[in-house]
């Protein structure tokens, strides 16, 4: 690694770190995101070194050795993507890819294909009778767009030299010797970036504003504190394509006058913290952060902040009082933290995403961005897929892609069959698509017509087992207990709803009960203080416009459709199959099942608590769910 005082020294870098890349034909790249991580990457990545090491093959981890042509390099590589199919591995230079991993599989991997050269068809991914050998062929990565995300499985994320090799720091390069602070802004404005963490505000105009502002001392923060249920894009980003998002700040510091910043992270993300921290230390160490950077006027400081997991330090405001130590909590605007923000002092706020998507503005010009989705909301948009989905994982898409799109073609329909019900995008301040929504294009204005909106990206999918009136309440109570309780419209009105949301599913709902959860999210989307106050009422709202029958017959009928809300099951036993084995009572932990052996048993519904013990263990499928006339057996569906 080398101290890199001028433009020439680092465009000498970049070219030997591309050479030696070149070189580097044969390749292991081992997914080493925190999904992979968690099925057992990292003994996979050791196992295939020692392996590789015992057969005296020659091996690189980095790319300031001096390669050669028969050096394999192996790469922990951010996320594939593809994360229900962990722990992934693509060999180059053949371009498989390989699924689901394990220890075991090491030695087949080096023998058959590292060595021989051949295809492992059991580690391969199939469906629909077929089998796909290489990632660019396989229908969940071919339907994608993947910008921000291109090099996240392709490099190594634990170096800058591999990050140089594909033209890192180009954008940067250009920013500073090429362009003033004004071309830039221009440059960014022309493009119609819209910050991709929510609300979509055109990053131009933000950046204009912070430039604008007389002050000398300017921050510029990024917001990494990704708290929506299902969300990882922005970890995603940071674990395996950090210096992307990083060469986006160190833009958005020139173009704003900020030499001082801070990225903002949740703790439970420690793996995007040390991928962080190691890319801050190669830059220092390159001279590429720090004072007078590559021998000009211009100079950035950056540090890690690790939020403390408050929900509510997503929104700006309460983001900027974290990091100054205080408690997190919003302030009224205005001043906007564009004029007043971090220390009282201008601040350039945007998200992971933003920030990621900066570089290949300015390299390619607005002009080439603005080739990728519709005018109003160019670009690509990332994407985490979860829920009773096919496949679920990280992806990549057009704005203005149709919802179709993204859930049938990308995300292979829903599990088992199943009718696609819903879908929750934007987390806790976003609404529910229905099967009506599903040609709606996926971009900032057309979202918030449907009322919904993008947000970070979090896609939760439901079929048609999922309960609507648990999904509001789930959400509601998620945001009541992250309200950080400054205003009394999200402290109490939260609440509020989530107690009545609570007594519906309970099967304790009162007439007017919808007409009053209306009205308590008209009050609290109108006087509540932040951005995730006023938003928080959005699932209630959309469940109650798509699924209001959902809610009439939890209160009127007391019953729950999908049959997911335990208070409103019936259980009982058809007395027909029923053979009195005794099986059934043994298991009963509240002894609410009781009779004669070889006579029909009964349930005492008052005891019972629908754990569903009793319908696991009967071998005859006697134990029904719902009611009598209409009970189904769970076990039997399910076979």
């Amino acid at each position: 690694m080398e101290r890199l005082t001028d433009r020439a020294a680092l465009g000498a870098y970049r070219e030997r770190c591309k050479q030696r890349g070149g070189l580097l034909k044969r390749q292991i790249l081992v997914c080493c995101g925190t999904g992979c991580m968690s099925g057992g990457s990292l003994d996979v990545y050791d196992r295939l070194k020692r392996v590789l090491e015992d057969k005296n093959l020659p091996v690189a981890v980095n790319l300031e050795l001096e390669p050669h042509g028969d050096m394999i390099h192996m790469k922990k590589c951010g996320c594939h993507g593809f994360c229900e199919m962990g722990v992934l591995i693509r060999i180059e230079p053949q371009g498989f890819l390989y699924t689901k991993v394990k220890v075991e599989d090491v030695e087949e991997i080096v023998e058959k294909t590292i060595i021989a050269g051949e295809h492992i068809e059991r580690l391969a991914y199939k469906t629909g009778g077929e089998t796909y050998k290489k990632q660019d062929e396989i229908p969940f990565y071919r339907r994608q767009t993947r910008s921000v995300l291109e090099h996240c499985g392709h490099i190594d994320a634990t170096t800058i030299e591999d990050y140089l090799a594909v033209g890192g720091y180009t954008a940067f390069e250009k920013a500073l010797f090429e362009m003033t602070p004004e071309g830039i802004i221009a440059e960014l404005t022309a493009a119609n970036l819209r910050g991709r963490g929510g609300a979509g505000f055109p990053a131009g105009r933000k950046w204009a504003t912070v430039r604008a502002q007389a002050e000398p001392q300017k921050y510029i923060v990024c917001n990494g504190d990704e708290g929506d249920p299902g969300a990882f894009m922005d970890r995603s980003v940071m674990e395996g394509d950090p210096h992307r998002m990083i060469e986006g700040m160190l833009i958005g510091a020139l173009a704003t006058g900020a030499d001082s910043g801070y990225i903002y992270v949740r703790a439970e993300y420690p793996l995007a913290v040390s991928r962080l921290e190691g890319a801050i230390r190669d830059l220092e160490k390159t001279g590429l952060l720090g004072e007078r950077i590559l021998g000009t006027d211009f100079s950035l400081n950056l540090k890690i902040n690790r939020g403390a997991g408050a929900f509510v330090c997503g929104e700006g405001s309460a983001l900027n009082a974290s990091i100054e130590g205080k408690r997190g909590m919003p302030k009224v605007s205005p001043p906007l933290y564009a004029e007043r923000g971090l220390f009282d002092k201008p601040t350039l706020l945007n998200n992971v995403e933003t920030f990621a998507n900066v570089p290949r503005v300015i390299e390619k010009g607005a002009g080439e961005f603005l080739k990728v989705g519709p005018a109003v909301s160019p670009g690509t948009k990332a994407f985490a897929l979860t829920g009773n989905i096919a496949n679920t994982g990280l992806i990549e898409v057009p704005m203005g892609t149709p919802l179709r799109n993204v859930i049938f073609d990308i995300g292979g329909g829903m599990r088992d069959g199943k009718d696609f019900k819903a879908v929750q995008i934007g987390g806790p301040s976003g609404g529910c698509l229905t099967p009506k929504h599903l040609d709606l294009p996926l971009d900032f204005d057309s979202l918030k017509k449907a009322g919904a909106m993008i947000g970070s990206g979090g896609l939760v999918v439901m079929d048609s087992d999922t309960c609507m009136v648990e999904v509001a309440r789930f959400f509601m109570n998620f945001t009541q207990n992250e309200s950080c309780g400054k205003c009394v419209p999200c402290r109490e009105g939260t609440r509020r709803m989530r107690d009545i949301l609570e007594r519906i599913v309970a099967g304790e709902g009162e007439d007017g009960d919808i007409e009053l959860l209306l009205e308590l999210s008209d009050t609290i989307s109108a006087t509540a203080l932040c951005g995730l106050g006023k938003t928080a009422v959005q699932p209630v709202l959309s469940t109650i416009t798509y699924f209001r029958e959902e809610y009439e017959a939890h209160i009127y009928d007391k019953r729950c459709p999908a049959g997911v809300c335990t208070k409103l099951k019936t259980i009982a036993i058809d007395p027909i199959k029923c053979r009195g084995c005794t099986k059934c009572s043994k298991v009963c932990p509240v002894e609410a099942i009781s009779g004669v052996v070889k006579t029909p048993f009964v349930i005492d519904s008052a005891k019972c608590i629908k754990c569903g013990a009793c319908i696991e263990t009967c071998p005859f499928g006697a134990i029904l769910m719902g009611s009598p006339e209409t009970a189904t057996n769970p076990v039997e569906d399910m076979q």
